[in-house]
């Protein structure tokens, strides 16, 4: 029998990569939802934009996309998404409007942990790259995963160009038209929580509080799965 369920699109965010989304798909997989989960560049905002929608162009619709920190950025800008998206799920994620920036939201609300003193630059061919100091990563990025998967996580870092939280789109975001839901990470220190409710509320989005660190797709899968599957069903149930 043909799988009729939308396709999951899981788009990691920056200091992480595909492996965020790791046990989150092992669940949405044995609800016979179909995954795919690429991996970005981070080079640049308009790089990872574009990265995006060649990426869903390969993929037959109907689309659920979701996108944990950095990502939520990306795919609110129009020029990422394909019509064959049909929901957008924003984990521990920007939602920014049209004009503002990542770095700028982060800057909304006090509480970030992502701060000078606790990030490291390194030079690669062509630019900078920024990742969060070892002996950082766990409080600043995933307070509640377990020790020594979070050591992992700080030495497998996916680093990021800074000029990505400097993007902008002109357009109206995706969220303005496409039905969204937001996790909302109320022990969050790299993405505020205040800034993450601010976002989710001006979206509109369907929303689901976890208490959690910004590893939420990694200390949580099960919630983060559940939310991710009520937008598929919403689809299906129409």
């Amino acid at each position: 029998m043909t799988n009729t369920l939308p396709t999951a699109v899981l788009i990691h965010g920056a200091l992480t990569d595909a492996s965020v989304w790791h046990d989150v798909i092992a669940r949405l997989t044995q609800q016979s939802i179909p995954v795919f989960a690429p991996a970005l560049p981070m080079r640049s905002f308009d790089g990872d934009v574009a990265y995006v929608r060649a990426a869903l162009d390969t993929l037959d619709g109907p689309l659920v996309v979701a996108a944990h920190s950095y990502a939520g950025s990306v795919i609110s800008a129009p020029a990422a998404l394909t019509e064959a998206v049909r929901a957008l799920v924003f984990v521990a994620a920007f939602q920014p409007a049209a004009g503002e920036s990542s770095g700028e939201l982060n800057g909304k609300f006090p509480g970030t942990q992502l701060v000078p003193e606790n990030l490291m630059v390194r030079r690669y061919p062509g630019g900078n790259e920024v990742y969060l100091a070892v002996d950082r990563f766990a409080e600043v990025y995933a307070a509640d995963v377990e020790p020594t998967h979070a050591a992992v996580m700080a030495a497998a870092q996916h680093p990021f160009d800074p000029a990505t939280l400097d993007g902008t789109f002109a357009e109206p975001a995706t969220w303005t038209n496409l039905p969204s839901w937001a996790v909302v990470s109320t022990s969050d220190v790299s993405i505020p929580t205040e800034a993450l409710r601010f976002m989710a509320r001006r979206a509109g989005s369907t929303v689901v509080e976890i208490d959690s660190s910004h590893a939420v797709p990694v200390a949580h899968p099960d919630a983060v799965a559940d939310a991710i599957e009520a937008a598929v069903i919403s689809l299906t149930s129409r």
